[in-house]
This record gives C-alpha cells, sequence and structure tokens, in this order.
C-alpha cells in the first residue's frame, strides 16, 4: 500500500505536486508472482511502478538518493537489497524496462534523471546534492551534464543490487562490484521470455512441416528453436568465436547434422534427392539458430551497440539467403514427392 508525504512536509498532497511515496524492503508474494509473469513475458509493458520519489524506512535530509527504473523487478531489487537502511528512491519512467535496457534505448537518461528531480522537489529534500545510479545505467546519463542542469553529482554504484550493503558501509565500490559478469543463473533467466516469443509460431510451423515433409521435419523446426533459445544461453560463454551470429551458425551446424543424416538414410528415393534433403537442414537450422541466438545481444554484457548493427548487417542477410534457399529446395522436393516424380 503506497502512502504520500509532500515535499513541503506541511502541505497535503492535493497542494503539492511533489508527493513522496512510501515503500519498503519487504518482497510479497504478489511482487514474486509479478516477477513470474514479467519473466514469461505476460504483459510485458505491465509491470511497472509509479515513477516519483520513494521514502524506504525512515530517511531524513541526510539520507542517500538511489536512482532506479519503474521495472517492478529493478525497484524490487533495489529496495530489497537496501533492506535496514534509510534511504530515498527516485524511480525514472523508463516505460516499465529494465535500467541496463532502458539505458540503451534512452529512456534512463539524462534529460528523465534531472526532470525527476525538478518534479520531486529532491533539492528541498535532501541537504547533499548526491545521487547514486546504477552502473549498468552509466550508458543512458551524462553525469556532467546532469551535474550542470540539476546541480546533483552522479555517483555510479555497484553493477550488482546485491552488493549494495557492502558498498553502504564502505562507501566504496571495489573492483570486484565493478566488473560485470554474466552467470548461468543471469543466462537462464532470460530463456522464459523468448520461448513465449516464438512458441505459437514454432507450433504452427512444425505441424506444417509434419504434414508436407513428415515427423522429421515437424521435430527439426522444434529442436532449431530449443536450441536457439535454450541451448545458446546456456553454451553461450563456452561457443566459439565473439559473434553471435557465428555462434549460433556453430551451434545450429551441430544441431542440424542429425537431421541431415536422417534425411541421407531414407530410403526409395533418388541419390540426388537424399543429397537435396540432407542439404535443407545444414541450411535452413543454422540460419535459424544464428538468427534467435542475435536476439540476446540486447540482454548480455558481451555486445555493444555498434558491434549489434555490424552484425545484423553482416549476418542477416547470409541467414535470409540460407533460409530462402534451403526453403525452396524443401518446397521443391515436397512438390516432386506429391506429384511422384520421386
Amino acid at each position: 500500500m503506497e502512502s504520500s508525504f509532500c515535499c513541503s512536509c506541511s502541505e497535503p498532497e492535493t497542494a503539492c505536486s511533489c508527493s513522496i511515496l512510501q515503500t519498503d524492503s519487504n518482497i510479497t508474494i504478489a511482487n514474486r508472482i509479478d516477477h513470474i509473469l514479467a519473466r514469461w513475458g505476460y504483459k510485458r509493458s505491465g509491470h511497472t511502478v509509479r515513477p516519483g520519489l520513494y521514502r524506504l524506512g525512515n530517511p531524513d535530509a541526510n539520507s542517500p538518493v538511489f536512482a532506479s527504473a519503474n521495472y517492478t523487478i529493478s525497484f524490487d531489487t533495489l529496495r530489497l537489497n537496501l533492506k535496514g537502511f534509510d534511504a530515498y528512491i527516485l524511480v525514472l519512467d523508463t516505460k516499465g524496462i529494465n535500467v541496463w535496457c532502458a539505458a540503451g534505448k534512452g529512456t534512463f537518461g539524462t534529460d528523465e534523471l534531472v526532470k525527476r528531480i525538478e518534479s520531486t522537489g529532491l533539492s528541498h529534500i535532501v541537504s547533499h546534492r548526491k545521487i547514486i545510479v546504477p552502473q549498468l545505467g552509466a550508458p543512458g546519463i551524462s553525469a556532467h551534464m546532469v551535474k550542470q542542469r540539476s546541480g546533483f553529482t552522479v555517483e555510479y554504484g555497484p553493477v550488482r543490487a546485491a552488493d549494495l550493503p557492502e558498498y553502504m558501509r564502505t562507501g566504496k565500490a571495489t573492483s570486484e562490484m565493478r566488473k560485470v559478469s554474466f552467470p548461468i543463473q543471469d543466462r537462464l533467466v532470460l530463456i522464459p521470455i523468448e520461448l513465449v516469443h516464438v512458441a505459437i509460431p514454432t507450433i504452427m510451423i512444425s505441424i506444417i512441416l509434419w504434414l508436407l515433409a513428415g515427423p522429421v521435419a515437424g521435430v527439426a523446426a522444434i529442436a532449431a528453436v530449443v536450441t536457439g533459445t535454450v541451448l545458446f544461453p546456456i553454451l553461450l560463454p563456452y561457443l566459439p568465436t565473439q559473434d553471435f551470429s557465428m555462434k549460433g551458425f556453430i551451434l545450429g551446424g551441430v544441431c542440424a547434422v542429425p537431421f541431415s543424416a536422417m534425411y541421407a538414410q531414407s530410403a526409395d528415393l533418388p541419390e540426388w534427392a537424399l543429397a537435396a534433403g540432407a542439404i535443407v537442414p545444414l541450411l535452413i537450422i543454422p540460419a535459424v539458430v544464428a538468427y534467435l541466438g542475435l536476439n540476446f545481444t540486447g540482454s548480455t554484457p558481451y555486445t555493444s551497440r555498434t558491434g549489434v548493427k555490424k552484425e545484423i548487417f553482416r549476418y542477416v542477410p547470409i541467414m535470409a539467403a540460407m533460409t530462402g534457399i534451403g526453403a525452396a529446395i524443401g518446397i521443391t522436393l515436397s512438390i516432386f514427392r506429391l506429384a511422384g516424380v520421386i
């Protein structure tokens, strides 16, 4: 339940445009359900908290101020790890996007931060002029512009909210706190939402392929998608090369080999048809896995915006060509089979 306080501490909320909301560090069952739904992509844009200034505990004029996105998981993670501390949380309107992605899109940015500082009357609430911003929000924040326009100094906190208690006790972030890692648990949480996005198209395509080209083709479609959305993030650090697309081509090639072998061993078909059929999965599956793998570039610390653009322009035409040629061969073989040519 939210309650509000006016920044002047004497006027009712209706007479003051800079009301302060109250929060705590308790994560309820409803919060956890919301997190699960967000991870699975249910009502993706609906997992938001109200932008503005929040009181955590009983802060005073000397209490620290933390900036956060208005994505529920970002906000809840911050307040959970600040348990036992009195602080203010300035929530920016990032349209329900987490800090890292919002910084890349510009919604967790200089203009929005300055706007919230001014609209909440923060300079009248705290006596200091320092705001702690998540390190992953740095790409969207111009610290010197924030200082110039609002008078507040930006201090970048640790990468992970779990390090905040130690950061608060020591007043500094160690080199380990600054290190961006991408462990297995962080990669696993990306899987559900990627699966949800492609689930229905995958089912439809696999059914069509099953009817037109047999069960192996239907299973191959499912295998390609599972490889690209589940195995790819799990194996990401261990796949060779730096380009996500090339990682996808390699992993997709491994996935395609068994299906290619199955086609090559099919009975009652001329050798040229067997060879053509074996080529189809070797063309389509690597392209599909590479494309799906490219979707993870915005969710990892391994890529940059310019690097992603280069990959898109370099590899997407290759993916399209491989898929188109593979599909053309497959359709031709299906037509020949239905016509009794093979």
